[in-house]
C-alpha cells in the first residue's frame, strides 16, 4: 500500500489531476506531440491583419486583409471582432479579404485573424479603426500692409469642422509658401509673407487635411491687385475731389453769367417798354427837326428832313433821326483875306 500510494503521488506531481479520478500527462518537449508544436511555429507563422487606411468615416465601407507567409498550404482564415466570430473563408497561397462596413463605434474594433492548418492554428495581431469627420472647406483671410518698397502679407485659414488635428497648407497660385502647420485646437493657422513691391498682383489659397488624407478641401483662391492698380485707385481718389471742385465752380460760373444775362435782358425789356408808353417823343423830335429846317435854311442845299417813326404801347418803338448841323467859319487870326472879304460857310451833314 504504501508503494501504491508513492506511485500515485508521483503520477499526480508528473500529471493535471482529472476529477474523474484518471490523469492526464503533461506533454513535455520530449514527446513526439512536442516535436509537431515546433513544427507548427517554425513552418506556419502567425497571419497578418491590416487595411489599406485605419481612418474612417461613420457609414464607410472598408476592407480587411489576412494574410500568411506559407503560400503553399491550404489555410482556413477565420475573422473575429472582440473575440465574436463573425466570417471565414479558405485560401491557398493568396490572402483573404473581409469585407465591413462602419456603421457605428462598436465596429471599429479589436479585429483579429485566425489562420489554421490541420491541427495548428495561430491568430494575428489585434486591428483597430479610428474614426475621423472629414473637413469641410476653410476660410480664408488675408490681410496686405505695405509700405514704400515692401509687401506684408497675413494669411489665415481655419476649418471650421472636422476631427483634429489638422494641417493647413498656404499657396501662392500652385507653389507651398511653407510646410503644413499643424493645429490640435479649433483655432486659424497663420503665416506671414514679406514681398518686394514688384507691381505684380497674388492668388492666394490654403489646404486643410486631416486623417483623411483623401478628403482634404481647398479654400477659394483670393486675387489681391497689383501695386500698379493700387497707385492708380490712389490717383482716382485723389483727382475725384479735384474734378468735383472743377464741376462747382464751372456750374457757379454758368449761373452766375445767366443771372447776369437775365439781368441785362431785364433792363433792356425795361428801357423798350418805358420808351414805348411816351408816344409824344417822336412827334416832338419830328417838330424839332422841322422847325429846325424852317429857321435856318442853307444856300445851295436841299433841307434835310428828320423822320421819327413810334409804335404803340404793345409793341417795341424805333426812331431814326437825321440832324443837319451847321459849322459857321470862323476868320482866321492871321487876318489872312478871303474873296470878297465875306465869311466862308462850310456845311457837312451828320446822320444819326
Amino acid at each position: 500500500m504504501k508503494k501504491a500510494n508513492k506511485i500515485v503521488e508521483g503520477g499526480a506531481r508528473k500529471g493535471n489531476f482529472n476529477p474523474r479520478g484518471t490523469h492526464q500527462l503533461v506533454t513535455s518537449p520530449k514527446s513526439p506531440t512536442s516535436t509537431g508544436n515546433r513544427t507548427c511555429h517554425q513552418e506556419f507563422p502567425s497571419p497578418t491583419l491590416d487595411s489599406k487606411t485605419n481612418v474612417v468615416m461613420k457609414g464607410q465601407n472598408v476592407s480587411l486583409i489576412c494574410s500568411n507567409q506559407n503560400k503553399s498550404l491550404q489555410i482556413i482564415y477565420s475573422l473575429f471582432l472582440h473575440e465574436k466570430f463573425m466570417k471565414i473563408q479558405h485560401s491557398k497561397g493568396e490572402p483573404v479579404i473581409f469585407n465591413l462596413s462602419i456603421s457605428e463605434a462598436h465596429n471599429l474594433g479589436p479585429y483579429q485573424c485566425k489562420a489554421e492548418v490541420s491541427r495548428c492554428s495561430k491568430y494575428s495581431h489585434k486591428f483597430n479603426f479610428t474614426l475621423a469627420d472629414p473637413v469641410i472647406t476653410p476660410m480664408l483671410n488675408v490681410t496686405v500692409i505695405k509700405n514704400q518698397t515692401n509687401s506684408y502679407v497675413t494669411l489665415r485659414c481655419i476649418s471650421f469642422n472636422g476631427s483634429l488635428p489638422i494641417n493647413y497648407t498656404f499657396f501662392e497660385k500652385d507653389i507651398a509658401l511653407s510646410p503644413a502647420i499643424s493645429k490640435h485646437v479649433r483655432e486659424p493657422a497663420e503665416l506671414n509673407v514679406t514681398k518686394k513691391n514688384t507691381g505684380a498682383g497674388g492668388e492666394y489659397r490654403c489646404k486643410a487635411e486631416n486623417r483623411l488624407p483623401s478628403l482634404a478641401k481647398y479654400s477659394h483662391p483670393i486675387t489681391m491687385p497689383s501695386t500698379d492698380g493700387d497707385r492708380c485707385a490712389l490717383c482716382l481718389q485723389l483727382l475725384l475731389p479735384v474734378l468735383l471742385l472743377v464741376l462747382f465752380v464751372i456750374i457757379l460760373l454758368a449761373s452766375w453769367i445767366l443771372c447776369k444775362y437775365k439781368a441785362r435782358k431785364a433792363v433792356r425789356d425795361k428801357a423798350w417798354r418805358d420808351y414805348g408808353n411816351t408816344p409824344m417823343e417822336a412827334g416832338i423830335y419830328a417838330n424839332v427837326c422841322e422847325n429846325q429846317a424852317d429857321k435856318e435854311s442853307v444856300p445851295g442845299l436841299e433841307p434835310r428832313q428828320c423822320v421819327s417813326t413810334a409804335q404803340d404801347e404793345t409793341t417795341q418803338s424805333q426812331e431814326i433821326h437825321y440832324a443837319t448841323p451847321v459849322f459857321q467859319g470862323v476868320k482866321p487870326r492871321d487876318h489872312e483875306a478871303y474873296n470878297d472879304d465875306k465869311t466862308v460857310y462850310v456845311y457837312s451833314e451828320l446822320n444819326i
